[in-house]
């Protein structure tokens, strides 16, 4: 577990746990110490031991793909609090959230607020998390390029979200993807404007890189 910001107002640590390095990440309230956990991908015990000290008010899920709620099932019934998803993404969990949240949408976390993003294309209901500068992207955006797509409808769609939910937010913004480091927006954008000006294949989809696909 590391500490990766820890200002007057608000603390975020990241866990990197199961067989695909997938990240978690633990939010606190510094005044409050209310804390929500972004994302359940294996080792519950290790989640829970990351929020002692605080009072958990929420889990919330970024996309329902394996790697990201393999503990989901054991942390909701240890933390019994409510889990907030995309109705979209909801479907094969092995119960239904509390709380479906859409697009524009906002969770109250004592003093802070976390607005929701949905940003379709890794999957229909793929959301990510913005309090501040701070923003909690799942698998829709990471160093480097966006998320995984299937086919090239779906790397249209992922590509719409970043452009339209994303890139709009200011150039200071820090993305904590769902694997790997976090990444800094203006970089993001600078590199996808070299991905843009080059002509690329229309059944272009999979693992994309703004610099080299």
């Amino acid at each position: 577990m590391a500490v990766i910001v820890n200002e007057n107002d608000i603390r975020i640590e990241k866990l990197q746990l199961g067989p695909w390095g997938t990240n978690a990440y633990i939010v606190v309230c510094q005044k409050t110490r209310y804390s929500l956990v972004v994302d359940a991908p294996a080792d519950p015990d290790r989640i829970i031991d990351g929020l002692k000290g605080t009072n958990p008010r929420y889990i919330l899920l970024t996309h329902d793909h394996q790697d990201h709620v393999g503990a989901l099932a054991a942390l909701r019934s240890r933390l019994n609090v409510p889990l907030a998803a995309h109705a979209a993404d909801s479907g094969q969990l092995a119960s239904p959230p509390e709380i479906r949240v859409r697009d524009g949408a906002s969770i109250t976390l004592g003093n802070l607020k976390l607005g929701v993003l949905h940003t379709p294309g890794h999957t229909p209901g793929s959301l990510c998390f913005l309090t501040g500068r701070h923003l909690l992207s799942g698998d829709t955006i990471f160093p480097g390029g966006p998320g995984k797509s299937w086919s090239p409808g779906a790397f249209k769609e992922i590509i719409d979200s970043i452009a339209r939910k994303i890139f709009t937010l200011p150039e200071d913004t820090i993305i904590y993807p769902g694997h790997g480091d976090t990444t800094v927006l203006k970089k993001e954008k600078e590199e996808y404007a070299v991905f843009a000006s080059r002509p690329h294949d229309p059944d272009l989809c999979g693992d994309v890189l703004w610099l080299t696909s």
